[in-house]
């Protein structure tokens, strides 16, 4: 063993955990983690949020510094990219001609914004915030008295709005559907969400297309499908993102919505895992369908589970997705898949926030949602243990604040 090698290409989060969720278990071969970003592993998450609005320094939140890479003996190749696989000799080859071969081989490649194509696009001076890099020059475009537009209502968007605004600029925030977080969240949170960023000053523009965007001496002009036009300094972008394939599918990969994975995290090729926002995989608490979740926490679960399963543990991954957001004073809290809940009930817990439980035909939970302030974080937690128990439950039950959630996980 000690002369195999573990391959990682991705060192974001998923990529990280999993090197070091390889040494916790004994692997005692070397690791490579390859990552095209010369820095080395960082989070993600702050990087729509404090980054950008903080008067101190920004620097990077590290996963993995270099004392931590020594400690674990991983040799990460930043500022490398991968450009093809071999899976017949097992080899990656990189783009200084370099190959290195290896026992297993993990893919978290993650995604890529998905980039806006329309008329003036090409030369609009546009923000995409994937990356340290992206924050930092986004950040210094955040400027008090300057007019942001936003275009994508979802969580990035938001976010990035709330750092907007705590910088001191006006925001425009424009959302082809008729409502932000469409489909991530129910209305009523929706709703909630909406009238935070109203009361903060942001304006909202539904349902609309955008015809072009123009450059002007002093800034930018979006002109809407309605000949609305929205003039302003910069324009953030977030409007979703796709996962990173092409290595699977250079080297004959299956690919389904990201890289094609069974229960275990594996490819079609049984030397090479996935992990993270680049992978679909099949969810037996949501009858086996094949989801794909882009999110911290995936991504960091992920990585773990494809470890073991690189040593051999064939464990399936089962853990309830689980996403956060913070803007302003809310944070916003969801576990499971709203989308699969057939019945919603309301629990109200006054001041700290409110929840929404999400049912199934049958009776189980399938997911929750919750929004205000941290404390509600607790509550979500139980949510998610009994969506993994899929026990028939009273929906009734949780409409009760006097009914403590932490009761229904006791068998009966």
């Amino acid at each position: 063993m000690t002369e195999s090698r573990m391959v990682i290409i991705g060192s974001g989060e998923a990529g990280a955990r999993a090197a070091v969720e390889l040494r916790t278990q004994g692997w005692s071969g070397p690791i490579t983690l390859i990552g095209e970003e010369r820095l080395a592993p960082y989070e993600r998450p702050p990087l729509s949020k404090r980054l950008l609005f903080t008067e101190e320094e920004p620097s990077p939140v590290f996963i993995l510094d270099n004392e931590k890479l020594e400690e674990y003996d991983i040799d990460l190749l930043s500022g490398s990219s991968a450009v093809g696989i071999d899976r017949n000799n097992c080899t990656v080859q990189l783009d200084n001609g370099r190959e290195i071969k290896y026992h297993r081989l993990l893919l978290a490649t993650g995604a890529r914004a998905r980039k806006l194509t329309l008329k003036g696009s090409e030369t609009a001076k546009l923000f995409y915030l994937r990356t340290f890099s992206d924050a930092l020059t986004l950040r210094e475009n955040l400027k008090p008295g300057h007019h942001i537009a936003i275009i994508g209502g979802g969580f990035i968007g938001l976010e990035a709005a709330a750092s907007a605004i705590e910088k001191g600029c006006s925001v425009t925030l424009i959302e082809h559907g008729l409502r932000i977080l469409m489909r991530v969240v129910p209305k009523e949170i929706a709703d909630i969400v909406e009238a935070r960023h109203l009361a903060a000053g942001v304006e909202f523009k539904f349902g609309v297309s955008i015809e072009k965007i123009d450059n002007n001496v002093d800034g930018q002009t979006i002109t809407l499908g309605d000949g609305t036009l929205v003039h302003c300094d910069s324009i953030i972008v977030g409007i979703g993102a796709i996962p990173e394939t092409s290595l699977a599918a250079d080297c004959g990969l299956e690919i389904e919505n990201g890289i094609r994975v069974d229960e275990s995290l594996r490819t079609s090729d049984p030397y090479i895992f996935a992990a993270g926002d680049c992978c679909s995989f099949p969810h037996r608490l949501f009858d086996g369908r094949r989801i794909r979740v882009e999110a911290w926490r995936n991504a960091q679960d992920q990585g773990i589970q494809a470890a073991r399963n690189m040593l051999g543990f064939n464990e399936p991954f089962e853990v309830v997705p689980w996403f956060w957001s913070d803007q302003y004073d809310l944070t916003l809290y969801v576990t499971g898949l709203p989308i699969s809940g057939e019945k919603t009930v309301i629990r109200d817990l006054g001041d700290a926030g409110q929840l929404f439980f999400h049912f199934t035909e049958d009776g189980k939970l399938a997911a929750a949602s919750g929004i205000g302030t941290t404390a509600i974080s607790k509550e979500v937690r139980i949510a998610e243990m009994l969506i993994e128990k899929q026990k028939i439950l009273d929906f009734m039950l949780f409409e009760r604040p006097d009914v403590k959630l932490k009761s229904l996980l006791k068998d009966r």
